[in-house]
């Protein structure tokens, strides 16, 4: 069962928060980390990305840069930009964006549960990715990003997630993007021991998004034996029907030297091909295609879309086994650098002027894999296609810091 715990977090002023919070440091390229924190000097891009301060051809990895991250992070907090909570709370994150409402509870997971396998994944943690984090989180004491966990929803945390955001906020702001974020403190004791007695009824969490951040925090956990607080990672923990998952779309720069005819013969033999009404695919086992300034639909044949393995059922593995992989010669889809993954928060026209510009040849636009898809890999313990999903809206660094 999960085990979560209170922690006195360190939060940004209130006032300053729009300025402050930012996008995770690994959705962003380090120009638009630049350009967004060149005239603010608030931005926590100073913090988890600090070689935005430096020469364009300085190593991201260098000792000076994550030494200057924590130099900016103690000026946050000698110029009490950001403050710590004055005891152990959990805390209630809200986001909004467009017509999507996702709230949950932040709190520290247990370290102990992720080495146990309580705390799910599905995803495969790259090592030099994991040692950057671990630097940082190292360096600054701090965890300063959150892990995204989620739950199967309990009816009694929903519940007293209602009641407790009737009430007034302690942060509430609307980010250039569009997207609002909201936080709660809660402080009393009796609510504190409620969460904890719900979420010890839980069997399991699963990662959505940040493998890395709680691999670094679990591998921080050993070497320190668990001294300080070093037990729990960051984590916001939403019901998985709070989530919203955006498909990762393909753009391929070539046709493997396939003509037009050859290419359709191809697809053919795994899809029922139709021209499209729209270029977002109606329902699992559909792909769209744009080529040659025109979508189409294409279906999956019944027996190719049996597997009853949940990874191999996946659309995103029927499509690399049956057409990436024969027809566009894609062997490795982490490495080949003919393909392209491409967000869906981009749009479908991303696609479309990418292909039309003549950058790519041809694009695959996917049908979201859903969070139950996830749950369901994670607890046969497998491992999901790279690029599978994508998490929107984003959850902000420095709407909650927790110290080690």
């Amino acid at each position: 069962m999960a085990n979560i715990r209170p922690f006195t977090a360190i939060l940004p002023k209130p006032e300053l928060a729009p300025r402050i919070c930012e996008l995770p440091y690994d959705v962003v390229s380090i120009e638009e980390a630049r350009k967004i924190a060149e005239s603010n000097p608030f931005s926590f891009f100073r913090v988890s990305r600090p070689e935005i301060e430096f020469p364009q051809n300085t190593n991201p990895y260098s000792p000076e840069v994550y030494e200057r991250g924590k130099a900016n992070f103690l000026k946050m907090l000698e110029n009490k930009w950001l403050f710590r909570d004055s005891k152990p709370n959990f805390y209630i994150y809200r986001l909004i964006w467009k017509d999507h409402v996702q709230t949950g509870i932040v709190a520290l997971a247990s370290c102990q549960d992720y080495i146990d396998n309580v705390i799910k994944k599905h995803e495969l943690t790259q090592p030099e990715k994991e040692d950057d984090r671990m630097r940082h989180i190292e360096i600054m004491n701090a965890q300063t990003g959150i892990v995204f966990l989620v739950y199967r929803a309990s009816k009694s945390i929903d519940e007293f997630i209602k009641t407790e955001t009737e009430k007034p906020p302690f942060v509430d702001f609307v980010a250039p993007d569009g997207i609002r974020h909201t936080s709660w403190i809660v402080s009393e004791p009796e609510q504190i021991r409620l969460l904890e007695l719900e979420f010890g009824k839980i069997e399991s969490l699963y990662i959505a998004d940040g493998h890395h951040r709680a691999a670094a925090a679990v591998r921080i956990f050993k070497k320190r034996n668990g001294e300080g607080n070093t037990a729990g990672f960051l984590s916001a923990i939403f019901a998985d029907h709070q989530v919203k998952i955006l498909p990762y779309n393909r753009l391929l720069l070539d046709t493997n030297g396939l003509s037009e005819e050859k290419l359709f013969k191809e697809l053919s033999k795994s899809f029922s091909i139709a021209p499209a009404n729209s270029p977002v695919p109606d329902k699992k086992g559909v792909v769209c295609f744009y080529f040659n300034k025109r979508w189409y639909r294409l279906e999956f044949k019944p027996e190719i879309a049996a597997s009853g393995d949940p990874v191999e059922r996946l659309d995103v593995s029927l499509l690399q086994r049956f057409v990436l992989k024969p027809i566009f010669g894609i062997n490795d889809p982490r490495a080949d650098k003919r393909v392209v993954y491409i967000g869906g928060i981009r749009g479908t026209s991303e696609l479309e002027k990418m292909v039309d510009s003549g950058k790519g040849a041809c694009a695959f636009s996917m049908y979201p894999t859903s969070i139950e898809d996830i749950m369901k890999i994670s607890d046969a313990g497998k491992i999901m296609p790279p690029k599978s999903t994508w998490f929107e809206p984003k959850l902000r660094d420095a709407m909650f810091i927790h110290m080690l």
